[in-house]
């Protein structure tokens, strides 16, 4: 039977390459996706930068789901390609084919910049999920947003749907590290090692909190002394 299923994947896993040019094309519509974000992104960047002396991101990863990974995440959904048209089986199905990510250094440099963004009138929001103040039960913490964003291609204006994360540098370090590590097989100890690292993210997002308030303490001390 395990066969049989890694045949059938590789099959829709070559249909999908077979489509060539239509798949290159939907995946063309997501990558201009991310380099809109991204633009805004960095607008918003050099705002900041001119108005408060700061930046308040410290650099943006962006991510493409490759092929196997897209058809890989609608078989663990319950789809198939042969279920109707690829582009109508990602579309609705899948909203983080496109992926950016912004690192920030403070937690409240976090939502200002999300805020800024949404109040863009081309940018549509279609789920939040704020695993910073509500996070997973393993530690992880993060703001993700799903947007649609618009996208102007040669047949016109197209919306697209991606994911926007928002992670503080500290939040970030755990995430990468939890990732490495959760994909070490016949690990021993694994419970122990599991609550170690959901103490560390408690001790990250304590550190997270005070450096903010270093931030503050400065800042209302550089106010203080300008009116002086």
């Amino acid at each position: 039977m395990e066969k049989v299923e890694e045949t059938l994947e590789e099959y829709q896993y070559i249909r999908v390459l077979e489509s060539g040019r239509r798949f290159m094309e939907i995946m063309n519509k997501y990558r201009c996706a991310i380099m809109e974000v991204e633009t805004k992104l960095n607008v918003l960047n050099s705002e900041f930068s001119l108005q408060y002396d700061r930046n308040p991101f410290e650099s943006i990863k962006t991510r493409l789901k490759s092929p196997r990974s897209i058809i890989e995440k609608l078989r663990r959904r319950g789809f198939s390609l042969a279920d109707g048209n690829v582009e109508e089986l990602v579309e609705e199905n899948l909203y983080d084919v496109a992926g950016v990510r912004v690192i920030c250094a403070f937690q409240e440099d976090i939502y200002r910049l999300a805020d800024l963004l949404l109040q863009q009138d081309d940018i549509r929001l279609i789920r939040t999920k704020d695993y910073i103040k509500n996070p997973k039960p393993n530690g992880y913490r993060s703001l993700h947003l799903i947007l649609e964003v618009p996208v102007f291609l040669e047949k016109g204006k197209t919306p697209v749907k991606i994911e926007v994360q928002f992670r503080t540098i500290a939040m970030d370090f755990w995430a990468s590290v939890d990732h490495k590590l959760r994909y070490k097989k016949n690990v021993e100890d694994e419970e122990k090692i599991v609550e170690k690292l959901r103490q560390c993210a408690e001790t990250i997002s304590t550190l997270d909190d005070e450096m903010q308030r270093i931030r503050n303490m400065i800042e209302a001390g550089g106010e203080r002394h300008v009116k002086d």
